[in-house]
């Protein structure tokens, strides 16, 4: 065939006033031109003809993945192919009376050919990552250490086929001789081989994922998980500053991850306010009758009232707290505070609800707040926070209660004004 067409090319060169033969370089010239405008046609014709169509039809439609192939430009470098694979199949036939030319540009295009595909694989899986981060996958599973993996290998079977055909042998021998090799890629790879090892862990038991709240005191780590790499984990502490952690000591060391907290929908409060131990006492009824107009111990002290004088009569305790059962003003104060925490719109109410006392020490009786808020953000957390405990401290007094601090230079200079009152000298006879 190739006979055929250089006959018929040196006939027309002929004709035109070119004196040449079949067998000479000008023919061999006009085909590898020929061969070039052909690769060159069929190229605009997908480029831009078939991908710009495609391209409108991915803008007019409705769905959102499609869009991360047209932003990495998927198709176009797709579209490199076609003039590559033209020039592959024609080139030779031009070239067919200079067999050496021949077999090293077949064996260059054959390796650009590879280049051109891994290229194009490249773009396929950075698509396939952006898609997952818009689906928010990549928040279960560590999708951009996969995908750099598969980038790493492609690059590898890239690296061996290029030789391969470039020497002219099969593949297969040098992937046989890997294996001498394999001391040194694990000694050059560690970080990329534990990297992948620790991304499956991590994958399969959902240690982390992207957008994750970590706290890894080792690393100095305390904020969001921004990206998961195959060899790294940047975390973007909440002071804005980055902290690269090795994905392996992900496995390997200790570390806080407070998903679980943002995933139940609650956020837990546990804080103390110490009471002057000074300040307990018991309610007289006075104090009682003052306490009832508060709407929450109501039904509170409604109820305390009766249970204590029942038991009181049956005991004949009379009077005396010593001998009967009496309300005191920090128990009232757990019972009010419990109740303010059910009917507060801002707390849980199916998850752990305690006023608790501590164990009392140098500083005083702690009572303390265990429950957890319906908001997890930080500022809404912090907020419901400080509002309760602002409260606490301002409704104290109400129940003849006093929180503990430690003296003040104020107080000391409060004491040292008190006019000490002088001794009467008995007079003289």
């Amino acid at each position: 065939m190739d006979e055929k067409l250089r006959q018929h090319i040196a006939e027309w060169l002929t004709a035109i006033g070119i004196d040449a033969q079949p067998a000479e370089g000008i023919p061999t010239l006009v085909m590898i031109i020929a061969s070039l405008l052909v690769a060159l046609i069929a190229y605009i014709i997908v480029r831009r003809g078939v991908i710009r169509a495609i391209n409108m039809v991915i803008k007019r439609s409705k769905a959102t993945w499609d869009d991360s192939f047209m932003h990495f430009k998927v198709l176009e470098k797709l579209a490199l192919l076609v003039p590559a694979l033209v020039i592959n199949l024609l080139v030779p036939i031009a070239l067919s009376e200079h067999a050496l030319l021949s077999s090293l540009i077949d064996r260059l295009l054959s390796v650009a050919i590879v280049v051109l595909m891994i290229r194009a694989a490249y773009a396929s899986l950075d698509a396939a990552n952006e898609i997952a981060d818009l689906n928010l996958v990549s928040r279960r599973m560590p999708i951009k250490s996969f995908v750099q993996l598969c980038k790493l290998f492609l690059f590898f079977v890239g690296i061996i086929l290029c030789i391969s055909v470039l020497a002219n042998q099969s593949p297969v021998i040098f992937l046989s001789s890997l294996g001498v090799a394999t001391g040194l890629v694990m000694l050059v790879f560690r970080d990329t081989i534990l990297g992948f090892v620790a991304g499956i862990q991590l994958a399969a038991n959902r240690m982390v994922s992207q957008g994750d709240w970590i706290q890894m005191d080792k690393y100095g780590a305390n904020g969001s998980i921004e990206e998961i790499s195959l060899t790294t984990v940047k975390v973007r502490n909440w002071d804005n500053t980055l902290t690269m952690i090795p994905a392996y000591a992900l496995v390997q060391d200790a570390f806080k991850n407070w998903r679980g907290m943002s995933e139940s929908g609650g956020r837990r409060i546990t804080r103390a306010v110490n009471i002057d131990v000074d300040s307990i006492r018991f309610l007289t009824v006075d104090d009682i009758a003052r306490l009832e107009r508060i709407n929450l111990l109501k039904e509170y002290l409604a109820g305390k009232k009766k249970e204590l004088t029942e038991y009181n009569r049956s005991i004949e305790a009379g009077e005396d707290p010593v001998n009967g059962r009496y309300l005191t003003n920090v128990g009232t104060f757990r019972a009010y505070l419990k109740q303010y925490l059910i009917k507060s719109d801002k707390t849980r109410k199916d998850m752990t609800l305690l006023v608790r006392q501590l164990e009392p020490g140098p500083t005083g009786l702690p009572i303390q707040v265990y429950v957890f808020t319906n908001d997890t953000r930080w500022a809404y957390y912090e907020d419901i926070q400080a509002d309760l405990f602002d409260h606490i401290y301002a409704i104290l007094p109400e129940f003849g209660l006093r929180p503990f601090q430690n003296p003040t230079g104020e107080d000391m200079r409060n004491i040292n004004s008190v006019v000490t009152p002088q001794l009467i000298k008995p007079g003289l006879e």
